[in-house]
């Protein structure tokens, strides 16, 4: 693929990501708020982790309180930030695929490997992709997470608009882990096409749909306890001046949440997440994937037309 295939996924990416967004907003406003509620630990009898029934309550506490426009508080800076982060992270990933791809090929040119790209190999691609996202859009998910910006510089100056970047720049391992299982089931799913000589074509929504799910349930399992530290790095700070409430790092939250909420604070909303996540990034990988179709389709076309014209 050339450069411009590389902006056409990045573009597919940000309009897959904005109608994810879009569709799973209001269960990702009541996950934010899970994960970052603080709460003693509970007795040994008590329920820890969040049940579907739990999170629905939640939703029409939501609307009881605040109105249906209580769900979708911070949608516009969101999608702005869900559109920069995988406009940008799509854009890079396939660069770095391409890359990757053209050294697979080298490869086998020289009789070494079978020309693809192999699990490590994705797990780099999309590690330096999700590197650059985070360092480039990290300050508009602190102003997602906040609601306003004077309130993050009055409170930590410059450096507020990069809370939580280590545990972010960690979390980087999340599309790895995504991308690695997606590509490499998908990588699968067309050497069995290839040998039934259906071709890759066949590969359909729906597929890509169910492989996006299995791929998001693995990342997110695997490293849910790291995006509750991020939330709570991002989350306003100043809560009823209890110190054991405050976090002046990574490091010292972990510590605080261990001993002040013990083990299952990490995972405070992981079934909510679990849900929203999923079903998100399933409609992102489905939709991204049929608009990269559609551009492809209009690209050839266009060449079609000005072959035509020149002859």
């Amino acid at each position: 693929m050339s450069k411009s295939d590389a902006v056409a996924n990045g573009l597919a990416g940000a309009g897959g990501g904005i109608i994810a967004q879009i569709i799973t907003y209001p269960l990702q406003t009541v996950n934010t708020r899970q994960q970052t509620e603080r709460r003693a630990k509970k007795k040994k009898n008590e329920g820890s982790l969040d049940s579907a029934p739990g999170t629905l309550l939640q939703i029409f506490q939501v609307i009881k309180t605040e109105g249906w426009g209580g769900l979708y508080s911070g949608l516009k800076p969101s999608l702005f930030g869900t559109a920069a982060s995988q406009g940008i992270y799509y854009y890079f990933y396939q660069v770095f695929k391409n890359k990757a791809e053209a050294i697979a090929a080298s490869r086998k040119a020289k009789g070494r490997g079978d020309g693809t790209v192999g699990m490590f190999s994705w797990l780099v691609v999309a590690a330096m992709a999700g590197s650059l996202n985070v360092l480039l859009t990290n300050p508009i998910w602190v102003l997602v997470t906040r609601m306003q910006a004077c309130e993050v510089y009055n409170e930590a100056g410059i450096s507020g608009f990069w809370k939580g970047i280590i545990p972010t720049l960690i979390m980087v391992c999340n599309p790895s882990i995504q991308f690695m299982i997606y590509e490499t089931s998908l990588k699968h799913l067309r050497a069995k096409r290839s040998a039934s000589k259906q071709g890759y074509k066949n590969v359909t929504a729906l597929e890509v749909f169910l492989l996006g799910a299995l791929a998001k349930l693995g990342a997110t399992v695997s490293t849910y306890p790291l995006l509750v530290v991020k939330s709570r790095l991002q989350a306003k700070q100043e809560i009823g001046g209890n110190n054991s409430l405050r976090y002046s790092g990574t490091l010292d939250a972990v510590i605080k949440m261990i001993r002040f909420e013990g083990v299952p604070g990490f995972y405070k909303g992981m079934g909510t997440k679990i849900v929203q996540s999923v079903f998100a990034a399933s409609v992102l990988f489905m939709v991204k994937e049929e608009l990269v179709k559609a551009y492809m389709v209009l690209a050839d076309k266009s060449t079609k037309v000005l072959l035509n014209l020149s002859n």
